[in-house]
């Protein structure tokens, strides 16, 4: 791995996931200022993820074709808009349409970033590339809730507009500084197209043992939305937590997301394998779950935080590093394929979530431990006897 590319990805991760960890201690307060619930709130998350569901492998079809680089600048400048967009937003409907069009662009980031790890690492370095990059997101989750205390304090556009101009810094540093990692004779070309069109490629990876993995990635993403998208208004509800109470909890979930997955993912990988580290993750988070639903109040709140991000920060580099390694070509569209899975589980998870908490606030949460206990029985079926096996390769003939 190139440590100077590395560190520009990261970057740009990290402002990535500035932009969602200023939304996430704020969000829920402005809906229920706007006389809005949890289903309004799911109905946004589901909203942006939906877009990123459709766009997803078309972005990475395009990086595929065209290369790395002009489809990640694209990501990074429409985040970038987004986020002004969002400061500027006084009404729901304008949330709505600033998330979406944040979904359709910034869609282009997450698939082209994987895909030039993959590009750039063997199988051996792989893991602990994706974990850096989750690291990464890790930070960006650190100091997004106490940017957007610091920041918001006089207006809560300040933040946004913030992020927007970080988005723009990490826009330059890749138009100057970031190389194309993917050479002319490895990109699909038109006669590639033909013959193997994206929505062939898809059924091909999901009737392949990557399909397992996209299931996985599927379930995997649902339950963390169920705890994204609802968490803020549970602390609310259960315990009275105000915004600087959110801000500290997410803060919790983003320095251990970036202590586990810039420290320990990469070895815990290599000396067990992706799919013993999935395995345990799901039991993590699983046991996560309960503890947040049994917490009693704040101080063993944090705690059951803790246990869940834990388990979530193990997870994710884990089953993104599984599915790469399971594909020798192709890999900008398979992890578009991939995102638009975690996508589809972006949608349901907080939809499913907003609706269950306006039923009962604590359903949210143990459904959230049925999905990880039901993804843990499935890796035991499928994804240890498919550990030793050699790399698939999607062939596009």
């Amino acid at each position: 791995m190139n440590n100077k590319n590395v560190l520009i990805l990261a970057f740009t991760l990290v402002v990535m996931m500035l932009g969602l960890g200023v939304i996430m201690p704020i969000i829920p307060f402005f809906i229920e200022n706007l006389g809005a619930g949890g289903t309004e709130l799911g109905l946004l998350t589901a909203a942006y993820a939906f877009m990123r569901l459709i766009f997803g492998p078309v972005w990475g079809n395009l990086s595929d074709r065209y290369g790395r680089k002009p489809i990640l600048m694209i990501g990074v400048l429409g985040y970038g808009i987004a986020m002004i967009f969002f400061g500027l937003s006084t009404r729901l409907w304008m949330l709505f349409l600033t998330r979406t069009l944040s979904g359709i662009l910034s869609s282009a980031t997450s698939p082209t970033t994987m895909a030039y790890i993959s590009d750039t690492t063997s199988t051996e370095e792989r893991g602990r590339g994706m974990g850096i990059l989750g690291a990464a997101m890790g930070v960006g989750t650190i100091l997004g809730p106490g940017l957007g205390g610091v920041l918001g304090g006089e207006s809560i556009s300040v933040p946004f507009f913030f992020a927007g101009g970080m988005s723009f810094l990490a826009l330059i540093l890749i138009a100057i500084f970031l190389p194309e990692s993917l050479s002319d004779e490895k990109r699909r070309t038109f006669e590639d197209e033909k013959k193997s069109p994206p929505m062939k490629f898809v059924w091909e990876a999901v009737k392949s043992p990557i399909g397992i993995l996209l299931l996985l990635a599927f379930l995997m993403t649902c339950g963390l939305m169920i705890f994204y998208g609802i968490f803020g208004l549970y602390a609310l509800e259960k315990f009275g937590s105000q915004p600087a109470e959110v801000g500290v909890l997410f803060m919790v979930f983003g320095f251990v997301s970036a202590l586990v997955q810039g420290l320990i993912i990469g070895p815990i990988i290599k000396r067990w394998g992706d799919a013993k580290v999935i395995q345990i993750s799901l039991i993590l988070n699983a046991v996560g779950f309960i503890f947040i639903v049994l917490a009693p109040e704040f101080t063993t709140l944090l705690l059951a935080t803790g246990v869940f991000t834990l388990g979530s920060s193990l997870l994710s580099p884990a089953v993104t590093s599984l599915t790469s390694k399971r594909a020798d070509t192709n890999q900008g569209i398979l992890m578009g394929i991939s995102n638009s899975f975690m996508s589809l589980g972006r949608i349901l998870g907080p939809l499913w979530a907003g609706l269950a908490f306006d039923i009962h606030i604590e359903i949210p949460f143990i459904s959230g431990a049925f999905i990880m206990l039901a993804g843990f029985l499935i890796s035991l079926k499928r994804i240890m006897e498919e550990n030793g096996g050699n790399v698939v390769a999607l062939t596009q003939n």
